[in-house]
């Protein structure tokens, strides 16, 4: 009996361990798509970028020994220092995916100018000058590998690293100068040893110095005075023959308390599509935890005065300046009043094809201030706001807006909705919708920030709303006549929070 239940117990044991495994899968709150077409794009970029960048890499010194037999001279050191690229081109060069690694460049037929200072030591003399070094037939080969540090960051590393310059051609300047290029082309044998023999190494210490200045960056990033936004590499970059993804956490937390939300988020998937250069998708998730955050934060309320109110009505609607009376009438005021609202829940998020709404569940207190400055309530409610939002994108920022669906208030239980409180719905309703939410989209207005790195724009772009999750596709722009920044700054001009990496949650 006890064999036949062995097999029982391991198929339970298998299958629970397949379930905790699946429960504990992470899923991105922003995924980044880079298709080929970025990569094309970036590589006309790149090259205009690389003149510049060429013109500062510091190349070390070149230095040996040679022996020149024709002259009966057995040795000549020789030195060539302050080496200096001056332009180069590479007209056969290319980029492309590697599944499951990084990318590949390839490039061929390339060719460079130096500018460099030697100098020459013999037994019977030595001198020094200036020089010019042509090479050609470069030929480069290497894959840029992509993976996660323990912090979140990207990190590259160069691997199958492949130089080879077939061809260099020295040209010596001062007044022995003629002399000295007759006898250059054995010299430029051990010249293009070494080179073939740095440069690999050149390129690896490039990547390794772009890992120290992605790792300077802060991944959190302080969007208001009440959050920051975690967009920190939550699994190393997936890559296949089309594309390169980078999954985000893409989570907002309190800005006092940095614990994962009382939710997860739920798996979406990009669609296969390549005409676009770059393409976003945002989850529910994303929004879900933005909304969660500014509740506990308390960000999601705000008070308005007699004064205030009448502004907003006399500058947006005319024929409103009754309102305030209205109120009076209703609630029979003769001292000025406030209204205070407030959120009594983190407002809903629903994503679906082509509409995307807020429900905002709140309450509303009305106040008045009698004749010895004490306040006192006179009525409070809670009601349900629910909105529509509206999108588009401005410069690196997600931009949105909030337009007024319906307002209905929530009522306790066998009460009825007389003309009395159909009435206090409806000035309520215009009190939010040309009131609050212009407050509200005031503060949208700032923007959520899109990942891209220092200096691309976005251009051509489109938002669609889809199932869980909006999906930005967009081409993307390079401005040249910014000078290249060595760390690139994902995240433009907005404030990172230098401080301890997130708590856990507390159980």
């Amino acid at each position: 009996m006890r064999t036949k239940q062995v097999p029982v117990l391991w198929a339970c044991f298998l299958l629970w361990s397949l379930y905790i495994a699946s429960s504990q899968t992470v899923y991105p709150g922003i995924t980044a798509r880079i298709t080929q077409r970025a990569l094309d794009y970036g590589l006309q970029v790149g090259m205009k970028v690389l003149e510049q960048l060429a013109k500062e890499i510091v190349i070390p010194d070149l230095n040996g020994s040679e022996s020149l037999k024709f002259l009966k001279i057995d040795y000549v050191k020789y030195n060539f220092s302050n080496i200096k690229i001056n332009a180069f081109s590479f007209p056969n060069t290319s980029l492309a995916f590697v599944p499951g690694v990084g990318i590949r460049a390839l490039s061929n037929h390339g060719t460079a100018n130096i500018s460099t200072n030697w100098s020459v030591k013999a037994p019977l003399f030595r001198d020094s000058g200036a020089a010019n070094l042509f090479l050609s037939g470069i030929y480069f080969t290497g894959i840029v590998a992509f993976t996660r540090n323990d912090f979140g960051y990207p990190a590259l590393e160069l691997q199958d690293c492949h130089v080879q310059v077939s061809h260099a051609r020295v040209s010596f300047f001062g007044s022995l100068s003629a002399l000295y290029n007759s006898f250059a082309e054995p010299m430029e044998k051990p010249i293009l040893k070494n080179l073939n023999e740095m440069l690999c190494p050149i390129a690896i210490s490039q990547v390794e110095q772009f890992n120290v200045n992605i790792s300077a960056l802060e991944v959190l990033t302080k969007i208001d005075n009440y959050t920051v936004l975690d967009c920190s590499l939550i699994s190393p970059p997936e890559i296949t023959e089309n594309h390169l993804d980078f999954n985000l956490k893409g989570a907002f937390y309190p800005l006092e308390s940095l614990v994962d939300p009382p939710f997860t988020p739920a798996p979406f998937h990009l669609p296969e599509s390549r005409d676009s250069m770059l393409y976003i998708g945002i989850s529910e998730y994303f929004f879900k935890s933005a909304s969660f955050a500014h509740y506990v934060s308390g960000a999601l309320g705000t008070t308005l005065s007699t004064r205030e109110i009448s502004n907003y009505f006399s500058q947006n609607v005319q024929g409103f300046g009754s309102v305030l009376s209205k109120i009076a009438e209703i609630y029979v005021l003769s001292q000025p009043f406030i209204l205070q609202m407030m959120a009594t829940g983190p407002p809903m998020v629903n994503l679906q094809r082509n509409n995307f709404s807020l429900e905002f569940p709140a309450a509303v207190i009305m106040l008045t201030q009698l004749d010895n400055s004490t306040i006192q309530p006179i009525v409070s409610m809670d009601f349900v706001a629910s909105t529509s939002v509206g999108l588009a994108i401005l410069g690196q920022k997600l931009i949105c807006s909030l337009s007024l669906n319906r307002f209905r208030l929530s009522l306790p239980e066998n009460s009825q909705r007389d003309a009395k409180v159909v009435r206090f719905e409806n000035i309520l309703s215009s009190i939010l919708h040309f009131g609050v939410l212009p407050l509200a989209n005031t503060k949208l207005q700032q923007g959520f920030p899109l990942p891209n790195p220092y200096n691309i724009s976005f251009i051509n772009s489109d938002i669609e709303v889809l199932e869980g999750y909006l999906l930005v596709s967009s081409d993307l722009a390079y401005d040249t006549s910014s000078k290249p920044q060595p760390n690139l700054n994902s995240w433009g001009d907005l404030n990172l929070v230098h401080r301890p990496w997130r708590e856990q949650p507390t159980h």
